[in-house]
């Protein structure tokens, strides 16, 4: 059973559902920016992430569930944003509408995450990128039943990025977030901050919400099956080429704390922080 957005904004409007889309949207600021002359789509729930870019987008959309009763009180329309239902699976737009997508409260009760995620690619501009973010099953959060993401399907990071890789997108990067324990005490909400630190230097993978990142690429596989035309006749060698082992074999990564993302908005990289992970 799909968790209603009437308990989802429930949650939202306590102290800790507030301190929980702080630290999400954080995050997400650090990956994206104000994705300034963008059309940015949230599917799910997203209304505690919209206003992040709602000032300077070209357009924020928030999609919903069918099943669930549009909300308002959680998010204003303004600047061509606006919250409507519809199937995650058959969304109301034309392809390659949108250039941000961000999937909050989505994947964990979809009937089939793959549809949900193949319809997302469709409405996803060439070269746009998207941000999946969901319960961590590592987390206490997702145990906590009571509250919003200890509901439905739980996943691993790298539960998502396998998914997202079947679903014809290249992960880029990936981190969690909230790592304060599901307790709605002030003593714990005031100090949030401290347990994201905290939670990055000790326990980097057990925050309650998973976030992964993919871009759509459209180009051919160069490992493909596809033949090529013939132009010319090439004489063929019956020597076999080899590359050294060393160059055959990918660079690993120097470290995760500098990592630049090149096709920022307005074309200026954004540099994330640490807790960003290149993706594998």
């Amino acid at each position: 059973m799909r968790q209603s957005a009437a308990s989802l904004e429930a949650f939202y409007a306590t102290r800790l559902g507030q301190t929980a889309a702080a630290r999400i949207k954080q995050r997400l600021r650090d990956l994206w920016g104000p994705c300034t002359g963008l059309g940015v789509l949230g599917i799910g729930f997203p209304q505690p992430v919209l206003p992040l870019w709602q000032e300077d987008a070209r357009a924020t959309v928030g999609i919903v569930t069918e099943e669930n009763e549009v909300t308002t009180n959680a998010y204003t329309g303004a600047r061509g944003g606006m919250i409507a239902p519809a199937l995650d699976h058959r969304l109301p737009f034309t392809d390659g509408t949108f250039d941000r997508i961000v999937l909050l409260h989505a994947l964990e009760d979809a009937e089939s995450p793959r549809a949900a995620l193949r319809e997302a690619w469709r409405v996803l501009a060439p070269e746009g990128r998207i941000v999946v973010a969901t319960a961590n099953r590592k987390s206490f959060w997702s145990l906590a039943e009571t509250k919003a993401f200890g509901h439905g399907r739980s996943w691993t990071r790298r539960q998502l990025i396998a998914l997202l890789n079947d679903g014809l997108f290249q992960v880029t990067a990936s981190t969690t977030a909230v790592h304060m324990p599901p307790l709605n005490w002030p003593m714990i909400t005031a100090a949030s901050e401290s347990w994201e630190r905290i939670g990055e230097l000790v326990m980097p993978g057990l925050g309650g919400v998973v976030l992964v990142e993919a871009v759509k690429h459209i180009y051919a596989n160069p490992r493909g099956s596809a033949p090529a035309a013939v132009t010319q006749a090439t004489p063929v060698s019956t020597k076999r080429p080899a590359l050294p082992r060393k160059e055959a074999e990918p660079s690993p990564l120097k470290s995760t704390k500098d990592t630049v993302l090149t096709n920022a908005p307005n074309g200026v990289p954004l540099k994330s922080q640490s807790n960003w992970e290149p993706g594998k």
